[in-house]
């Protein structure tokens, strides 16, 4: 039976290597390198943990910016379940976002179905990769917007 590649989502090991040498390679550069990726800036997402209420942090991309808003995207590659960030923001919204340029305390808001369209057209006109994730998963992934 051949692969299907769609279906191919990355796993929770290889996102948290992923995280730790993102954020190494920023510290190791002194900041020079790591806060673009694929044409979108790159931001250090720090949540408190729904279950521990301890700081977790995850390496993210911004793929559309509303003024000083930051929207980020919950796609997780494309697995079935929410990215733990997600969950984490769901239980409290309160959190600290760190970009090339700032490090402030923010609000995560989750965004409505209508105003998500809108978004979700604009995300994936400009990166098709999130609409590959879409394909992979039968929910609904989830933009968040950092206020």
């Amino acid at each position: 039976m051949p692969l299907n590649y769609y279906r191919l989502v990355p796993s929770n090991l290889a996102m948290k290597l992923s995280n730790i040498l993102h954020r190494g390679l920023i510290k190791t550069t002194a900041g020079r390198r790591g806060w673009d990726l694929i044409n979108m800036p790159v931001l250090k997402l720090t949540t408190t943990g729904r279950k521990t209420g301890l700081a977790r942090t995850v390496m993210l991309t911004s793929p559309h910016q509303i003024g000083s808003n930051l929207v980020i995207v919950a796609s997780k590659g494309g697995a079935d379940q929410h990215p733990e960030w997600f969950l984490n923001l769901e239980s409290d919204p309160h959190v600290h976002v760190e970009t090339r340029n700032s490090s402030q305390e923010m609000t995560a808001r989750i965004i409505n179905t209508d105003e998500r369209e809108a978004l979700w057209e604009i995300i994936t006109a400009k990166y098709g990769n999130y609409l590959n994730y879409q394909r992979k998963t039968k929910r609904e992934i989830p933009l968040v917007v950092l206020e």
